[in-house]
């Protein structure tokens, strides 16, 4: 008899937004993962999956958290250690970008709607801190250095606000 070896699942998180009558697909909200990021197979599938939608009549929010790995492929994205794009029906394939320092207040960004009706909007931070608070991160998050590490004026300046 044999035993298989740990097997490390990552979950994919999005949200769709569909129309209420003929359950179209209208937006999807998607939170990068590193597997989306890391150059393989699941970021070939994403990177194809994005294009699909780009091509349909959905609206793509991509939400890019994360620090490590290669950014997904844009033009003119300048450098930044995360970044939202809202890709909105009928521009795309041009993007909204928020590029978004470590120091940098998350924002506010749009969520495109149906039709005529106005953007929903989705504070990141408000989101952020909700999630954080209710995962208890506090208790183990900080246990180990960042990965990557930051720059020495970057640990100094999370350090600071760790000790407040």
């Amino acid at each position: 008899m044999v035993s298989i070896t740990d097997i490390d699942i990552e979950r994919h998180s999005y949200i769709e937004i569909r129309d209420r009558k003929d359950r179209q697909l209208v937006t999807m909200i998607e939170v990068l993962s590193p597997s989306n990021k890391r150059y393989g197979p699941n970021r070939e599938q994403y990177i194809m999956k994005r294009s699909a939608l780009t091509y349909s009549t959905t609206s793509i929010v991509e939400i890019d958290l994360l620090r490590g790995g290669p950014r997904l492929p844009f033009l003119d994205l300048p450098e930044c250690d995360y970044c939202v794009t809202v890709f909105r029906k009928p521009k795309t394939p041009k993007a909204e970008a928020w590029p978004i320092g470590l120091r940098d207040e998350l924002p506010v960004i749009p969520i495109p709607l149906k039709g005529d009706f106005p953007d929903a909007s989705l504070d990141l931070k408000a989101l952020l801190n909700r999630v954080y608070d209710a995962a208890g991160y506090e208790d183990y998050l900080y246990e180990s250095p960042p990965e990557p590490p930051s720059s020495e004026s970057d640990a100094s300046w999370a350090a600071s606000i760790l000790a407040s």
